[in-house]
């Protein structure tokens, strides 16, 4: 779409000149001989960017950078003044006009300053649209599971994500914790700030210390120029701190320090720098063993334990399996321009009884392997990779907690029969020597 620029000058040689003059420009220009002209075109539709001279004759660029600002937040307005009224210009930079550049007007910099403002725009609109699909990624909607285990975990989520408090989420590899740690802030007050994520575990310990928390120049070997750190750029946002565990004793008491007080220095430099950030930490690591072992520091460990979620594995969530195989099949289908799947009855009984020990992220690249791979339309049994119909056929047994009551027992029965059978629940009926509608009022009662 061309972008739309407005010329507002009470001096005919003025306005005809600056056209001429942006009329290689990719964009469309339109005149106004005064303000109250200018106000009617702009009534009807929308600048990009409006050029009006600060001295006219009824409404002057003033009252009408006043009701641009009012009506059209995003439109840059560039002022044209003479020597004398120059402060009368920065008075209007202050009620948010863009520029002001002094007549005679050079036609250079003013495409210059047209340039900049339609650059900065689509910089700004860029970041909308990205912050939109950040949003919409770490929407409860995108964090697949209807099982008891993940609304527990939503509803933890929705208490914490307007607070303060430092979170810690635990859980296996691959069970998600990045998209609760971006669910929380995005559900936050502070979701217009920025979202930092770090992995502890992949950057260096020699490196992580300038990457939290920045550097000066000349304060290590090819430290050429001053570097901020994670900490500030996350400054009124959230910054993730990704496998925490693996992080030294001598860096561990740094980041106690910022919790506490929310302050540290760069890196080989002296000026104490003032943070407010919230943590978000995560780890696979059982904190509070490592704690008992002397790996990990107590004060710490209490000073990020202010809140804690548990991710469930996915072999606790069996029944979320099915709604997440469907959702990866339409999300790499679509990302690969392939036709929308289908998964047989069988195929999904695997998916289903396998155990999953690297969590979503396994089922996620399984699925993507299977489709990138796959001439078919549908997904069969043979697709799937060997490993896991191995698993799947060495036979399924009920497996319970310690607690668990007979209603328990009876819901994993079900399920696992019905996996047995693909899913057909007048064999699976069979199976278990009940009636079709019995078996429906249980499906019912155990949200199968």
């Amino acid at each position: 779409m061309r972008r739309k620029l407005l010329i507002v000058d009470d001096e005919k040689n003025t306005r005809d000149g600056l056209k001429w003059a942006l009329e290689s420009k990719p964009f469309d220009v339109d005149l106004a001989a005064d303000g109250q002209e200018a106000w009617d075109r702009i009534r009807k539709q929308h600048y990009d960017v409006v050029i009006t001279d600060l001295r006219m004759p009824g409404v002057d660029g003033m009252e009408l950078l006043k009701r641009i600002k009012e009506r059209s937040p995003a439109t840059d307005v560039i002022l044209l003044t003479g020597h004398g009224t120059i402060e009368s210009a920065r008075d209007a930079m202050k009620m948010g006009a863009a520029h002001y550049l002094t007549k005679p007007v050079d036609l250079d910099e003013i495409g210059l300053e047209i340039d900049r403002c339609l650059t900065q725009q689509a910089m700004r609109e860029e970041n909308v649209q990205l912050r939109q699909q950040l949003e919409s990624h770490y929407g409860f909607e995108n964090i697949i599971g209807t099982s008891g285990a993940m609304q527990k975990v939503f509803e933890q989520v929705r208490l914490v994500a307007s607070a303060r408090s430092t979170v810690l989420l635990q859980g296996e590899s691959g069970t998600g914790k990045e998209l609760i740690a971006g669910a929380i802030h995005y559900n936050s007050p502070r979701k217009n700030m920025p979202l930092i994520k770090v992995n502890c575990g992949a950057i260096s310990e020699t490196l992580l210390e300038s990457e939290l928390f920045g550097h000066e120049k000349g304060s290590f070997t090819h430290a050429f120029t001053r570097k901020a750190g994670r900490f500030e750029m996350a400054n009124g946002g959230t910054i993730f701190l990704d496998e925490i565990s693996e992080t030294s004793a001598e860096f561990q008491v740094k980041l106690l320090r910022v919790l506490q007080e929310g302050e540290f220095e760069r890196v080989g430099g002296a000026e104490t720098l003032r943070v407010d950030v919230r943590v978000i930490a995560a780890t696979n690591s059982n904190l509070e063993a490592l704690v008992k072992e002397g790996k990990f520091r107590e004060d710490l460990f209490f000073r990020l334990n202010v809140i804690q979620i548990t991710l469930p594995p996915l072999r606790d969530r069996a029944e979320d399996i099915l709604l997440l195989v469907h959702y990866f099949v339409r999300q790499v289908c679509e990302e690969n321009g392939r036709e929308i799947m289908d998964v047989l009855p069988r195929a999904m009984a695997i998916l289903q009884s396998y155990s999953w020990p690297g969590n979503v992220r396994e089922l996620r690249n399984v699925i993507e392997s299977i489709i990138v791979m796959s001439r078919s339309k549908e997904i069969a049994p043979k697709d799937i990779p060997q490993r896991i119909r191995q698993e799947s056929n060495a036979g399924q047994t009920i497996t319970l907690r310690p607690g668990s009551s007979l209603k328990d027992a009876e819901r994993e029965l079900i399920r696992l029969t019905l996996v047995s059978c693909g899913g057909n629940r007048a064999e699976g009926a069979r199976i278990l020597g009940i009636g079709r509608k019995t078996l429906y009022r249980k499906i019912d009662e155990y949200g199968l």
